[in-house]
């Protein structure tokens, strides 16, 4: 473990290097009797996490040994957490009754080195322990929520296990803690293919461990069909092909490769054997390894896969999982793409070898033969039975549809053919296969008329329809969600009929995740192929923009995201297009003008976008500085004064952000913040902006300051700007009477921005805007608690006793109403359908719209009651 040789590749770690720095210190805190039990897992965690990279970086590990104490250490931890967690609520109780069915890679033994887990937390209501009168199914998701709290907690020591519970059944509705007879009945009659590919990993991993093989054993026959299934092997090459498809978008083999979901990646290695598994392991038990490796190898010896095949795809798999725990151990974050740049060269030292180009040449055969294996593979004909168009009415009558008449003449429409998409046999073929399918799902949705009406409309607007159809009939659980989006929210129809190929996005579970750090999303946008040109990197961006926002938005719809991390998830798509276009401008403005030396542009960020919470359909507030001598010239072939060139490159980072392409619009930017608003320069000095801040500058361009935050720009520029912020909001700044010049913008607001309708939660009287003022007047008056983030600046005035704890509820109330309704009610009318009344409910954390409306007057009277505090605090004579 001393080797110097390890020690050296582990520098280029930035997390290992600091677990090696701090581990005597973690170890003597494991010792602390007085730790709580998610202090003493963080801790253990680190350690293991420690120990194991550097078994794996000196060969003292092999790849089977370092994924089975890595899933040793999950199934630790989580049985830990159960057991903690029955014992919280009932002192001294057994963890009976409450059991952890282990699935993906934890299931099979096969963790990452930074993997979640993904357990279905099962109970049994006749033995799980519970407090008197409380009843059992609470207290069964009260012990889940427990068990979270514990894993997914971070502190100074980190976290334990990232936990994702989204595949149990139908999770959109169901609670995190599912009884097991319900479980088993929805198995046994409702289940779709790919969970039977799920279950070929899955095992009882922690809490009841009888109560978990119970469970398995019960559905056995579920996963283990004795006949030949071919439909679902058909479903699992269908949605393998198109997350290929839509993950290799915009790139090929090299900087920037998903390792796990890219043409020829792990992802293709797992499907290629759990096709074959549900193919065979009915009638062949010893084909039931849940592990990668294990399942080729079984499936070779049984004649059943070429052996060469096995052996190269065993290979290829054990060197890509390899590499992608070296490049999670950089820095701790589950991620699965191939850096670029100085990145993708510390992955290959960390590896042993000299740089990136070398390790793209060590991967590059064994993708291309895994990629070649898999394309062998040929889909199934399922041979779907089309509805009879005598029979459409009863069809139609029978899935939920009230006005029979129209639903049938939609349908009609597009069996004769009316539409462009629909006019060759193949798409005819693909309708008639999808049709029942699609006709139930939009039935069981909230408003099949307006679901219908908008499929309709996408229809009309479609080259062709083949692959849409044939993607809703591959995944019925996706047909689910498009009827559920096409019910609710008009926007995001209106996207899917620009680009249909938005639906793909949704095919990986992932969709419905937590977008990821801006660092990814940054690589993400930026991985496209080599020698693109600058406007396919302006088309790129604008596809994974998309293709995000989308999902952010599908992740409302479903009930599958808090919309204030939604809104969190808007800003980090946002910040990385702001970072990747503006560089890419940046370095196109160079090839003509040069740079000019000692100098750079910097963009702040204000508004929504600088406090980190935007909705679906937010503009970017940008201030444009730049550092250095405004006297300077640039040195390229065509120099400008610097003033010139930057406010012409400006210009240029503007369009990139906000001109419409082929792929579609991205962003409208709004710079009429900046000094002397649009009266002055696109783009001034640093010196400029800081002498305007501290000299000229009107009361609400300093309330505009308080949501200051530097999103472009090298370190040393953004600290800059970051010091002149604050050195301005401290109080070096023109001495007004901000209270009295706060409430005249605000009279002056209202009379030229009335609100729009009930739902405005931004202009209505005792909305956003007015607790906005009410923040700002009273930070700027006190000088104290300035955040970007309004919830946190919020916060602050709390701890400051400047503000009250309603303050917060009263934000995120409105935050959440603010960024549901921009999607589903962007008239901010009342919605007339129940259904999308009771999706804003569930957003907001509501019972009933009753409550909704309830909630919406009681937070408007907290927040007029904090305008009125706020404008009317005097500081107390000194």
């Amino acid at each position: 473990m001393n080797n110097p040789k390890t020690q050296t590749n582990a520098s280029e770690s930035p997390f290992l290097s600091m677990l090696m720095a701090t581990e005597p210190a973690v170890r003597a805190r494991l010792a602390d009797a007085d730790a709580t039990v998610g202090q003493r897992l963080r801790r253990e965690r680190r350690l293991v996490a420690l120990d194991v990279a550097l078994g794996d970086l000196s060969g003292a590990l092999d790849f089977r040994a370092v994924t089975a104490r890595l899933t040793a250490f999950a199934d630790r931890a989580l049985d830990t957490a159960i057991a903690a967690a029955v014992d919280e609520r009932v002192p001294g109780a057994a963890p009976t009754g409450f059991a952890a069915i282990a699935l993906g890679k934890q299931g099979s033994g096969e963790l990452n080195y930074s993997s979640d887990i993904d357990p279905i937390f099962l109970y049994d209501p006749d033995t799980l322990p519970h407090r008197e009168r409380e009843d059992v199914a609470d207290a069964a998701v009260r012990i889940g929520r427990r068990v979270l709290e514990l894993l997914q907690h971070r502190d100074a020591d980190g976290y334990v296990l990232r936990v994702d519970l989204r595949l149990r059944p139908s999770p959109e509705v169901t609670p995190i803690a599912i009884p097991i007879d319900a479980a088993i009945g929805y198995y046994e009659s409702q289940a779709l293919p790919w969970e039977r590919a799920a279950f070929i990993r899955a095992r009882a991993c922690a809490g009841d461990m009888a109560l978990g093989r119970r469970f398995l054993d019960a559905i056995r026959s579920f996963v283990w069909r004795r006949s030949l299934d071919f439909g679902a092997v058909r479903e699992i090459l269908d949605i393998t092909r198109r997350i290929r498809d839509h993950h290799a978008q915009g790139q090929a083999f090299g900087p920037g490769f998903d390792l796990k979901r890219g043409r020829g990646g792990i992802r293709e290695v797992e499907f290629f054997a759990q096709i074959h598994q549900l193919i065979h392991g009915g009638r062949e038990p010893a084909l039931r390894a849940p592990a990668t490796l294990d399942a080729l190898a079984a499936l070779a010896a049984a004649g059943r896969i070429a052996p060469d095949d096995a052996a190269a795809l065993s290979d290829a798999y054990v060197l890509l999982r390899t590499i992608e725990h070296r490049v999670q151990m950089i820095d701790d974050r589950q991620t699965h793409a191939l850096p670029t740049g100085d990145a993708l060269d510390r992955v290959a030292r960390l590896h042993g070898l000299v740089d990136g180009t070398a390790l793209l040449d060590l991967l590059a055969p064994h993708v291309a033969r895994v990629a070649a294996t898999f394309d062998r593979l040929a889909p199934a004909d399922t041979g779907a039975v089309p509805i009879d168009p005598d029979r459409l009415a009863t069809s139609l009558s029978a899935a939920g549809f009230d006005d029979v008449t129209q639903a049938a003449q939609r349908i009609a429409a597009w069996r004769e053919a009316r539409y462009p998409a629909l006019r060759s046999a193949a798409a005819q073929d693909a309708l008639e296969a999808v049709l029942p399918g699609l006709i139930a799902a939009i039935g069981r949705s909230p408003a099949p008329a307006t679901a219908l009406m908008r499929l309709d409309r996408l229809l009309e607007r479609l080259p062709t329809a083949i692959n849409v159809l044939r993607l809703l009939e591959a995944r019925p659980a996706l047909a689910r969600l498009l009827a559920e989006l096409l019910s609710h929210a008009a926007p995001l129809a209106d996207e899917l009929s620009r680009r249909p190929d938005l639906l793909d996005g949704l095919i990986d579970a992932s969709a419905l995740a937590p977008v990821g750090a801006v660092d990814d999303l940054a690589a993400e946008m930026a991985a496209i192929e080599c020698g693109a040109d600058y406007q396919s990197m302006l088309e790129h961006v604008r596809r994974v923009v998309g293709d995000k926002r989308f999902a952010l938005g599908a992740q409302i719809v479903a009930g599958a995201a808090d919309p204030l991390d939604v809104a969190a998830g808007y800003a980090r798509v946002a910040d990385a297009a702001v970072g990747v276009l503006a560089r890419a401008t940046v370095d196109e403005f160079a090839r003509a003008h040069g740079v000019v030396p000692e100098s750079e542009l910097v963009i702040l960020a204000l508004g929504r976008f600088g406090g980190a919470a935007l909705t679906h359909a937010s503009d970017l507030d940008l201030v444009y500085l730049f550092t250095g001598d405004f006297n300077a010239e640039s040195d390229g072939a065509k120099p400008l004064g610097a003033t010139l060139y930057y406010n012409r490159l400006a210009q240029r980072v503007t369009a990139a952000l906000s001109v419409p392409t082929a792929a579609g619009p991205l962003y409208p930017v709004d710079t009429r913040l900046r000094p002397s608003g649009a009266q002055g320069p696109l783009v001034v000095s640093l010196d400029s902006f800081a002498r305007y801040q501290r000299e000229d500058a009107w009361t609400w361009e300093h309330m505009a300051l308080t949501r200051a935050r530097p999103v472009f720009g090298s370190d040393a520029a953004r600290a800059a700007v970051t010091a002149v912020v604050a050195d301005v909001l401290s109080g070096n700044r023109p001495a007004r009477d901000i209270a009295a010049d706060a409430a005249t913008m605000r009279e002056e607001m209202a009379r030229h921005k009335p609100p729009q309708g009930p739902l405005d939660a931004k202009l209505l009287p005792g909305g956003l805007v007015d607790l906005e003022f009410a923040v700002h007047v009273a930070q700027l008056t006190r000088r104290i608690a300035f955040d970007p983030d309004m919830g946190r600046a919020i916060d602050a005035l709390v701890a400051g006793g400047a503000a009250t704890p309603a303050w917060r509820r009263a934000h995120d109330l409105l935050t959440r109403l603010l960024v549901t309704v921009r999607l589903v009610a962007p008239d901010v009318q009342e919605p007339a359908d129940a259904a999308t009344r009771m999706l804003i409910a569930r957003a907001l954390g509501c019972a009933d719209w009753d409550a909704v409306l309830a909630g919406l007057a009681a937070v408007r009277d907290t927040v007029g009651d904090a305008w009125k505090e706020s404008i009317a605090w005097k500081p107390s004579p000194t």
